[in-house]
Formats: structure tokens, C-alpha cells, sequence
């Protein structure tokens, strides 16, 4: 097993290297380069510019600039904001509380809600159930998350007033929980609304291929009924191909995150790379694209290692 995961992590580090090699020279061939926001302002003249230049040290070779800020990411100097001057380190890390709570609660929501509706609909296919199920995951999926989103504002906290249209406290109410929790219904849900679908037309597929195995036969044949059968021979096949699709659907779900805690006024990360953005901060948009990537290629190496231990034909792989 210790073989299986240094193979994986050696794995991930020519990953990590091209997405820094790309996220780099893209920052570089944007229009303005990386001091877009200061060559686009007419206020500011040629001389000011050399000036800033020779500060954040892009006056030097592209590949110096490079390595030195891929060291700098290592050692954990990532830059300071062209705004405040204060280090991108500590302002991602200000975002991401509010972005793991969102991204846990939704998450949580999808694999809880999915998996049910996936298992139900496997043992009773072609019911009514199932029919529903299958109509409502097809229309989750065909709708953006953003006209969920403002459906959702538009129902719940205009027409009805139920709940919030947006950030994560009332004015004065900072670390009320209830109040945190009645903010964040309206954004989980919408997030949480195409995973469900996503996991639940994957589970419906991994229990019917599973339900109807020669070793099923033999566990009925033996007289096993119903959950003991689903849990305790079905699912641990069932859940290699889940298993591995949570590793890919992290960054799907940093995406819709990202359209979720911009509607909803949500001061997670998403909020703060389209701030960046507009803002073209790009030592932030660099520092954030980073830090996501090495989060995804963890939670896949997570992944694996949870498949791995389930079947352990796959630690030869």
C-alpha cells in the first residue's frame, strides 16, 4: 500500500509543475501581462510602470521570474496584492473557512441525498420512482447553476422572505450560528442540487450492475433479504466507481462554488478570485490557482487510496 501511494504522489508532481507552467504563462500572455491593471490605467506613465516593474521584480527574465516564484511558493511566500500590499497567502486563507463550509454542506447534502435516490431507484427500476428520479436529474442537469441560484432568491427571500438573499450574516450578527445557518440554506442547496443529480444517476448505475452479480443470486439463494444484501455485499462493489467519481467531481464543485458564492454574496474563494479578477490581481489569481489545483490533486490522491482500499487489485495498477 505505502508502494501504491509514493507511486501516486510521484505521479502528481509533473501535474503540478505544468499546471504552475501554464497558469504562469497564461498570467504572462493576458493582455497587459501581469501589471494589466496598472499599463491600462492612463494615469499612470511608462516611467511609473519601469518603476513598478523593477518593485515585484518583472523586469527580469520570464524564466527567473518564474522560479522565483515557484520558490516562493514552496517556502510559502506567494506575493503581495497590488491593492493593500498585503500577502496573497493570508488573504486565500482568510476565504477558504467559508468555502469548505459551503463546499462540505453541499457535498454532504449530494452524497446523502444521491446515494439514496440512486439505491431506491436501482431496486425498484422502472417504477414510478425511478421515472421521477431519472426526469428530475435531467432537468437539474440541463439548467445552469446561476438560474437556480436566482430562482432561488427570487422564490425564497423576495416572494416569501424565508431566508436571506445573501452573505453570511446580518449586519451586527457575526458569529450568531443560527443566523450562519439560515445564510447558508439558500447557496447549499443550489450547490448541492446538480451533485444529487450527478451522484444519483452514478449510483443507480454502479447498484444495477452490482444487483445483478452471480454472488448476489448466492446471498439471496441463502436466504439474505433486502439491506443486508445492499450493504453488506452490494455496496462495497457498488462504491469503487463513487469513490473515484468524488475525486473528479471536486472541481466541478469548486467551479459551481465559485457561481454559487457569487450570487449569494458568499466571502468564500469564489467571491474573492471574481474580485481578483476584476480587479486583475494577478498574484492572487495565481496563488489561488494553486492552491486549487494542489487541493484537487489531494483529494484524487484521497481517492485512490480509498478505492485502493476497498479492491485491492488496484494497488497494482
Amino acid at each position: 500500500m505505502l508502494q501504491f501511494i509514493v507511486k501516486r504522489i510521484l505521479h502528481s508532481i509533473p501535474l503540478i509543475i505544468g499546471v504552475s507552467l501554464i497558469g504562469f504563462g497564461l498570467m504572462h500572455l493576458a493582455p497587459g501581462g501581469p501589471l494589466a491593471v496598472y499599463t491600462l490605467n492612463p494615469t499612470i506613465t511608462a516611467q511609473d510602470i519601469e518603476r513598478i516593474k523593477i518593485v515585484f521584480g518583472l523586469d527580469q527574465p520570464v524564466h527567473v521570474q518564474y522560479f522565483k516564484w515557484a520558490k516562493g511558493m514552496f517556502t510559502g511566500s506567494w506575493g503581495y496584492t497590488f491593492f493593500g500590499g498585503r500577502p496573497v497567502l493570508n488573504v486565500i486563507l482568510e476565504r477558504v473557512p467559508a468555502t469548505l463550509l459551503l463546499m462540505g454542506s453541499a457535498l454532504s447534502i449530494a452524497i446523502v441525498v444521491g446515494m439514496f435516490v440512486g439505491i431506491l431507484g436501482a431496486v425498484r427500476r422502472y417504477s414510478l420512482f425511478d421515472y421521477l428520479a431519472t426526469t428530475g436529474a435531467i432537468f437539474a442537469l440541463s439548467f445552469p447553476t446561476f438560474w437556480f441560484g436566482l430562482m432561488a432568491i427570487y422564490v425564497f427571500a423576495l416572494n416569501l422572505r424565508w431566508l436571506p438573499s445573501g452573505g453570511m450574516y446580518e449586519l451586527g450578527a457575526e458569529g450568531d450560528i443560527l443566523d450562519l445557518l439560515r445564510h447558508l440554506i439558500l447557496p447549499t442547496m443550489v450547490l448541492a442540487l446538480v451533485i444529487v443529480a450527478t451522484w444519483s444517476r452514478y449510483a443507480r448505475s454502479s447498484f444495477l450492475e452490482v444487483i445483478h452479480q452471480d454472488y448476489i443470486r448466492t446471498a439471496r439463494a441463502k436466504g439474505l433479504r433486502g439491506p443486508a444484501i445492499l450493504f453488506r455485499h452490494a455496496f462495497p462493489n457498488a462504491a469503487k466507481p463513487l469513490i473515484a467519481l468524488l475525486g473528479v467531481q471536486l472541481p466541478f464543485l469548486f467551479s459551481g462554488a465559485l457561481v454559487a458564492e457569487t450570487i449569494f454574496g458568499w466571502p468564500g474563494m469564489g467571491r474573492l478570485f471574481v474580485d481578483a479578477l476584476t480587479m486583475k490581481e494577478n498574484p492572487v489569481l495565481m496563488g489561488m490557482m494553486m492552491f486549487t489545483a494542489f487541493f484537487v490533486i489531494v483529494s484524487n490522491l484521497l481517492a485512490d487510496i480509498g478505492v485502493a482500499l476497498i479492491d485491492p487489485r488496484v494497488r497494482l495498477t
